[in-house]
């Protein structure tokens, strides 16, 4: 876990040679500061310092604006006005809000809140599509900044890593802010973008520590911080304490780190279960012995899409059909890219009250193939109530291996994997 505080050096007691040193453990966790919406600045720049959001389904509004009026895919920085920007409240159809500016979050508006309640609190905010393209470039654009500083960087998304900063030069000097600092002013340079970067003994404390100075900070986190800097925090800036869990340790009286700190662990045990409760009691005390892993393989391969109105399974049947058959298209697409194949093929639904079911099926042998991922999601279908409306439909592959390893320790063929044979046409599934 965290490691111990180091010994006092004197002339009795000298300070063993720089190799044999021990150096204290220091994870950043670095967050790009509103990614989504930062990138879109870049490119209109008259926009910073407005409420803007980025999210819902792309409108005919927002074809001309990134298109331009002669439709051309023009990229360069043509000048359009503020004033000709669409404005949240002028927003109708579903969709949630992938993140704001700084401005618009002061309004109370936030990622993944819906589109029309955003425009209740924001009227006057500035809405723009996500271009995932434009995203996605400058995604790989500010890790491949920091893998030339400090290579052991993991992944956790489009827009935030963990790095193990503990043998990288200058990861050790003042905590780590040295380091930090060159990094945050690297990636400045090279995409035009801030970040915040919190620097600590272990990820669970650094991705907390990142939140301490949003935007555009540097927060250093030490080992004998924990009374004073975490454990006044509420117990929800745990990551892996959800709403859910939040409201139950409420309910027990206990609303913030130190408190949950402050339980006995069996009894944490006893309300929640024995692992859970044991790991609320470690990560209460600070303590995460997780490594940075630089290339951590995916669970699972999921596409999903909310749409524009509720569908029903009898009178949408053809349009459901066909969305859900596009679905498994691309989980199949997105596997093949990869190199995976998964055993476990699931459906999500979520109906028009909000509330979501979920079903899912293994298979004997792993498979990356359309019509089987078709075929089977349709079995799962069978199994959940369709007589309300739907709002969301998603599939997903689980239980994923890389392909060339099933292949090398199974000596078999995938599930109808390439080259072997295909499942029925995917249409004779049953359902939509």
């Amino acid at each position: 876990g965290v490691t111990a505080s180091q010994p006092e050096h004197s002339a009795e007691n000298p300070a063993p040679s720089a190799p044999l040193a021990r150096r204290l453990r220091r994870i950043a966790h670095l967050d790009m500061d509103a990614f989504f919406a930062s990138v879109e600045l870049l490119r209109y720049p008259q926009l910073k310092g407005l409420p803007v959001v980025i999210g819902g389904g792309r409108r005919k509004v927002d074809e001309l604006l990134l298109r331009g009026p002669d439709g051309t895919a023009e990229r360069e920085r043509r000048f359009i006005p503020v004033e000709d920007f669409p404005l949240l409240k002028d927003y109708v159809g579903r969709g949630v809000i992938t993140t704001a500016t700084y401005p618009a979050r002061q309004f109370g508006v936030g990622s993944a809140m819906g589109m029309m309640k955003a425009a209740k609190l924001c009227p006057q905010a500035i809405v723009l599509p996500v271009d995932f393209e434009e995203v996605r470039r400058f995604s790989r654009l500010f890790k491949s900044t920091i893998t030339e500083i400090a290579p052991v960087m993991q992944d956790r998304g489009v827009d935030e890593v963990y790095i193990d900063f503990t043998d990288v030069p200058g990861g050790q000097r003042e905590g780590g802010r040295v380091l930090a600092r060159l990094i945050k002013k690297s990636i400045f340079e090279r995409t035009g973008l801030t970040c915040s970067i919190g620097v600590a003994p272990n990820r669970l404390l650094a991705k907390m520590a990142s939140e301490f100075n949003k935007p555009n900070g540097i927060s250093i986190v030490y080992e004998e911080d924990l009374q004073g800097k975490i454990w006044p925090l509420n117990v929800r800036k745990i990551n892996g304490i959800g709403p859910k869990a939040g409201e139950k340790l409420a309910r027990l009286g206990i609303e913030t780190i130190g408190q949950l700190a402050a339980q006995d662990e069996q009894w944490l045990m006893g309300h929640f279960g024995k692992s859970t409760g044991a790991w609320m009691h470690r990560v209460a005390w600070g303590r995460d012995d997780s490594p940075v892993v630089t290339e951590s393989e995916p669970v699972s391969m999921s596409r999903e899409t909310t749409f524009e109105r509720d569908l029903h399974a009898v009178r949408d049947k053809a349009e459901l059909g066909r969305i859900f058959t596009d679905l498994c298209q691309r989980v199949a697409q997105d596997l093949q890219r990869k190199g995976y194949v998964g055993k476990t093929i699931g459906i999500k639904l979520r109906y028009d009250d909000f509330k979501t079911a979920t079903r899912d099926h293994t298979l004997p042998a792993p498979t990356d193939d359309a019509a089987t991922i078709r075929h089977t999601a349709g079995l799962c279908l069978k199994r959940v109530p369709l007589d309300r409306r739907l709002r969301l439909l998603g599939v997903r592959v689980g239980a994923l291996v890389r392909l060339s390893d099933h292949l090398a320790s199974a000596g078999e063929p995938p599930c109808a994997g390439p080259g072997t044979a295909r499942h029925p046409d995917p249409h004779t599934a049953p359902l939509f």
